[in-house]
Formats: C-alpha cells, structure tokens, sequence
C-alpha cells in the first residue's frame, strides 16, 4: 500500500463503516481516486459466455449498490464490475449499524439487507453510461414481497437491455428466508421462470447464479443439477459467510451477518472447486471470498475459477489494490511463460476439492 493509500484508509477509518463507504463512492463519482495506469495484456484476456474481459479481476457486487460508478471502477484497473444488489422497490435494508469491521482479520461482519434505490434509479443511470466496459447487475428481492420470484423476473425483464450480464442473488443471509431459495424444491422454478424471463426480454445477457458458501454437498449437488438443467450460464461462489472459523477480532462473537474478507478465502475456495467438479469443465464459473492479492487470485483459477472477484480486501488495502493483482497477474503470465492466464486453470482443482467442507 502506498503512502498516499495509507493516509486515505486512516482518514476513511476515522468514520464508521458505513459513512466511510458512502464517501468512497462520492470521491470515484467525482473523479477520485485516479487509478494506476491500466495493463493490458493480452495474456490476461478472458472469453467467456460470448464477452471478452480485458483480464479476470471483477469488483463483486455490494459495494456499487445503486449503480453510480461502474465505469469509475473499471478505471481503477477491474476487467469488469458488477452493481447491486438491486430490488424492485427501494428499501432501508436492516437497523443501523449494520457494518463492522474486524481489522485484526481483515474481514467485515455486513447485515445490510439489501439496502438500495430500487430498479427505476439503477436503470436510468445504467442508460446513461457510454463506456464500453462490461458492468453486470446484481438482481434480488424485497424482504416484504409477496413474489419474490417476481421480483427476479421484473429484474431480468428491467436489466436486460442494460447490463452485460445479470447475477441472480438468493445467497445472502441478511434477507430472512432468501437462501432457502437454493433449495432444490425452489430452485428449479426460480431458474425456470429467470429464463423465461430472459428469452421475453429484449435483449439475453448471460446469467449467473450466485450461491452461499455454507451448503453441504448433497446441496451443491442439487444445485450443479439445476443449473445444468435449466440451461444457466455460469455460478459464482460465494456469497458471504454465515459461519464463524477462527477469528481474532471480539466483534465476530457479538455481530450477526455475512463474514467477508480473508477468513472466507478456504471455505469459498472448496467450495468452488467442489461446483467445478460438479458443473464440469465448460460452465463458467467466478471465484469469489477472500482474494486479497495477486497469489490469491491465481489460486482461485488453479481451484476452477475463469473469472476473479473481490471487495472486502480494497478496505484494507485501498483503491490501488485492483491494479497491483492485474500488474501481477500479467508478471507472472510472462516469469511462466503463458499464453494465456487461463492455462492455470483447474491445476489445483483436484487438492482443493479434495479438502473437507
């Protein structure tokens, strides 16, 4: 982390969580900061369910929730990004506060809820954008509606014409009731009606499913069925975490939430090298929970993942973070001699698929 990082993420600890978050938004929507100059490499190019990233490297929804700075991210060194979560209707998400930081860990305990400005104000300004870079929306539900899989549909039938592609979220744990939707008594219609949807819209971007890191494998197996069967283009793992591995921070002990950050790393690696195992070679799969660095990034492409995603490690290590894994990843490309970063892929898939859940 540069000098000028370290005085930003001091100033930016100063406030609580949430405040801070909101001001990193505001400093990219005004220009701020300017990122590293971007590689572009043509080793660490990506093509997959018809697109063609620049490099693997995403920024994972949460964090762009209502879709004011995709193309500011992208110019901080990011392949791609991804907003939302987005629901139909605007909604406070849970009681404040309902963000924590576990420094010691490098982690985040979040129980947001879906906080957001819903579809209408996600759309206009995804309209508006005229750069070329690939942005996906992230689709949910509203903790009060009485359709949720509705609400999936009128987000696919909303989004379609704007994003590149679409994540269909039943993952998060802040949303009572939402990931017994991973069920496979739910699953299969949900996914049903998602495509359906998809093939009335004007416009048919790639769908993903993104899935929780605390199934057990008669789950993913259920999961790996649905997905084949009803024709989805690709699964991202993880979400956020429910369970609580070993931490040092004293927060983890009294705050309800989703863990993020370092500690997910493990259990969101097993488990996507356990759905790759599952889904088979040509499903695209995004590898998400703990990447924090060139090293574990790679890591998740040996474990089975095409494409990378991160969040919680930019708190800590600031906005130049997402440049310096691409500079590295391009480094290593050429200390190995690669064509292509995706000759890695699947080299570790069987140690990790291997490791107990």
């Amino acid at each position: 982390m540069s000098v000028l990082d370290r005085i930003g993420q001091k100033l930016l600890f100063t406030f609580d969580p949430e405040t801070a978050h909101g001001l990193s938004i505001a400093a990219l929507r005004c220009g701020l900061p300017v990122g590293a100059r971007t590689v572009r490499d043509t080793r660490l190019k990506v093509s997959l369910c018809g697109l063609d990233f620049p490099n693997p490297l995403g920024m994972a929804a949460g964090y762009d929730k209502n879709a004011e700075v995709p193309d500011a991210l992208l110019g901080l060194g990011f392949g791609f990004a991804e907003v939302g979560t987005v629901t139909p209707l605007p909604q406070a998400g849970n009681p404040k506060p309902r963000i924590f930081r576990l420094t010691a860990d490098e982690a985040v305990i979040n129980r947001l809820g879906f906080n957001n400005e819903g579809h209408a104000a996600a759309e206009r300004r995804l309209a508006a954008r005229r750069g070329p870079g690939i942005v996906g929306v992230n689709i949910g539900a509203n903790k009060d509606s009485d359709d949720r899989v509705g609400d999936y549909e009128r987000g696919v039938i909303r989004f379609a014409p704007h994003a590149t592609y679409l994540t269909v979220n039943i993952s998060s744990p802040n949303t009572p009731g939402l990931r017994t939707m991973q069920a496979r008594e739910h699953l299969g219609e949900l996914l049903s009606r998602v495509m359906a949807a998809r093939a009335a819209a004007t416009a048919q971007p790639p769908i993903f499913l993104k899935i929780a890191p605390d199934l057990v494998e008669a789950e993913l197996e259920d999961i790996a069925t649905e997905v084949i069967e009803k024709r989805i283009d690709g699964v991202i793992v993880s979400n956020t975490t429910i369970s609580r591995p070993a931490l040092r921070s004293g927060e983890a002990v009294r705050e309800t939430g989703g863990l993020s950050g370092r500690p997910l790393f493990e259990r969101s690696t097993i488990v996507l090298a356990r759905m790759r195992k599952l889904l088979g070679p040509e499903m695209a799969i995004i590898g998400v929970g703990g990447v924090d660095s060139t090293d574990a990034a790679l890591e998740k492409i040996r474990a089975g993942a095409d494409l990378v995603q991160l969040y919680t490690s930019m708190i800590y290590a600031g906005p130049a973070l997402p440049g310096r894994i691409v500079s590295g990843m391009a480094r290593f490309a050429e200390r190995e001699n690669l064509k292509s970063i995706r000759e890695l892929r699947d080299s570790r898939l069987d140690s990790w698929a291997s490791k107990p859940l």
